[in-house]
């Protein structure tokens, strides 16, 4: 659980609904603003060539990672809110 604890700070701590629901929004923002910044980081590198597509790739992968982080921090939230997980 420290593991978990280290990765998702924000998960955790919860005490009532109202910062459940800010909770929740604050991780929506974050991966809206990610996925906006990468596709802008997209828009403006993927003209090039042969760079463009390595770009490219790996800014999928890095919102690919960005979109875990942010599902699996929610999960985490729920859980800890509804006490299954100590």
């Amino acid at each position: 659980m420290d593991m978990l604890k280290k990765f998702f700070p924000y998960s955790f701590g919860a005490k009532d609904t109202n910062a459940l629901i800010v909770k929740i929004v604050v991780y929506v923002v974050a991966a809206v603003v990610a996925a906006i910044v990468l596709a802008l980081a997209g828009l403006l590198t993927g003209w090039i060539p042969v760079l463009g597509a390595i770009i490219g790739l790996l800014l999928s992968i890095v919102g690919w990672i960005v979109e875990v982080y942010v599902i699996v921090g929610v999960v985490l939230l729920l859980l800890d809110y509804f006490k299954v997980i100590k």
